[in-house]
């Protein structure tokens, strides 16, 4: 009997020397951001915690997210398979409808390789909560897929207990929100406008500056919540033995970013810290989806990658994408369908309802993007340059293409140069291959309307002068109107 028990001693004491051997593995994921981090090379910006990050680990220069709107981008994260693929590509569509059978989320393999796997921090802004993904879940729980929908144990905190765990952090301050004003008046050294560097298809004004500026405010900030997060690993013992990784979700809330094909939309930074194995200051410039930054996490944790993953290991020695396709599909009352490729050095974007323009007017966009406003007004008095309008087109060019070392901003369409005929055959054919690779598992679709909609008709009827502050650029504040807005037209 005293050798069973110690046989069984033993057995857990080896458990428990596996389970230290594996890496925690820290996932932050910050909201509407570019390639507009100091590390990066943007002006104006100072990110300390993240240039140490880079400098102590390895940056990636051509990472794409495969959709350039939160939820469908999530998606395709949260399983390491495309969006289109899972028909999860629609925004805040299907949340009632369970993931196809064949498909799991990998916070499952995780949890089966003996992961704890934690939601948020107790520490960055709103908790850093923020699922977004378009099928059935709920944020904590078991996962079976038919009554069981959890993608994560707990929320907010990580112990030594807890160890080897898994927490993925939403840095929401970048996001657009009513706390970028107060964020920037707190700020011990809030970013003068008169340094930014504007992109040069956006117009030289007051307003725009500052909007920039409040931008980076919301970088910086995000910054110390990072370095917050360092310390606390520090300070616990964990540093050494937790690869910490750093992406954002989808490109910038403001012109071409967001919601849209083009570079600000889709170029995301991602930085990869794990001391025990990378070499600090490495810069790779192949091209990265966002899906293999999934599949890099189940890699590190020891779990065989699922066939029906999309997604690659990004440090596997056999690693090597060539093109990372992406597609933008419904936001919000706005119904779209473009796709796109791009190889680092050429972008490819087919729009097959060219007759919406860019700037269609979409309600949240009203809200929350002041150089929307701004722009249209120099442009009904004909002041915007050629850049400037490419934004303001009464319809979409039907495809476009861009040779991106030449042209990084994305202003020269190639489309009609027949010296690259023979380029843009070949990036037509290779968008209509993974067309047909990703065809989505069903054609399900059950959007939510967005409450934007109704809102901004609201704000015209009921508070006119607010809607006067917004048309001059003024962010009047969506989260607190919406409470009102729900307020007054509750039953």
């Amino acid at each position: 009997m005293k050798q069973v028990k110690l046989i069984i001693v033993f057995f857990f004491y080896l458990i428990s020397l596996i389970a230290q051997e594996k890496p925690n593995i820290i996932w932050l994921m910050a909201e509407d951001i570019s390639l507009d981090l100091e590390c990066y090379g943007m002006q104006a910006v100072k990110t300390p915690y993240l240039n140490k990050m880079a400098e102590e680990g390895v940056k990636f220069n051509n990472c794409f997210v495969t959709n350039p709107i939160c939820s469908p981008s999530r998606s395709a994260m949260m399983v390491g398979a495309h969006q289109v693929k899972i028909n999860a590509h629609q925004h805040r569509s299907n949340r009632e409808e369970p993931l196809n059978k064949n498909y799991k989320p990998f916070t499952y393999w995780l949890r089966e390789a003996g992961y704890k796997c934690i939601l948020g921090h107790h520490g960055v802004l709103n908790k850093g909560r923020k699922i977004d993904v378009n099928f059935k879940h709920t944020a904590i729980g078991p996962w079976d897929g038919k009554t069981s929908f959890g993608l994560f144990d707990k929320y907010d905190t990580f112990k030594k207990e807890d160890q080897p765990f898994f927490a993925q952090i939403q840095l929401n301050v970048t996001h657009r929100g009513d706390w970028w004003d107060s964020v920037r008046e707190k700020s011990e050294h809030p970013v003068n406008p008169n340094d930014v560097e504007l992109p040069k298809f956006m117009a030289d004004d007051p307003v725009i500056r500052l909007d920039w500026a409040k931008y980076l405010d919301q970088i910086e900030y995000m910054d110390n919540e990072v370095g917050m997060i360092f310390k606390e690993l520090e300070d616990k013992g964990m540093a050494d033995n937790t690869i910490v990784i750093f992406i954002g979700d989808n490109g910038r809330c403001n012109i071409r970013g967001k919601g849209y094909l083009h570079a600000p939309g889709v170029h995301i930074p991602l930085i990869v810290y794990y001391p025990k194995k990378l070499k600090g200051g490495e810069i790779r410039d192949d091209v990265v989806s966002s899906t293999d930054i999934t599949a890099t996490i189940l890699d590190y944790a020891g779990v065989e990658i699922p066939r029906y993953m999309t997604g690659k290991p990004i440090f596997n020695k056999n690693f090597n994408r060539e093109y990372v396709y992406t597609a933008r599909d419904l936001w919000d009352e706005i119904e779209e369908k473009s796709r796109s490729i791009t190889s680092g050095d050429w972008k490819y974007i087919r729009n097959d309802i060219p007759e919406t323009p860019f700037e269609a007017g979409q309600a949240y966009l009203e809200f929350y993007r002041p150089a929307v406003h701004i722009m249209r007004k120099l442009k009904a008095e004909g002041k915007l340059n050629t850049n400037e309008k490419i934004f303001f087109q009464d319809a979409k060019p039907k495809e476009e293409l861009y040779n991106l070392k030449q042209d990084p901003q994305e202003l020269n369409n190639l489309i009609a140069n027949k010296e690259y005929t023979k380029v843009l055959n070949k990036m037509r054919k290779r968008t209509q291959k993974y067309d047909r690779k990703m065809k989505p598992v069903s054609n399900t679709y059950n959007p939510v309307s967005p409450i934007s909609v109704p809102m901004l008709e609201w704000i015209k009827t009921d508070k006119p002068l607010l809607y006067q502050q917004m048309l001059e650029g003024v962010e009047i504040g969506f989260q607190t109107l919406a409470k009102e807005y729900n307020q007054k037209n509750k039953k």
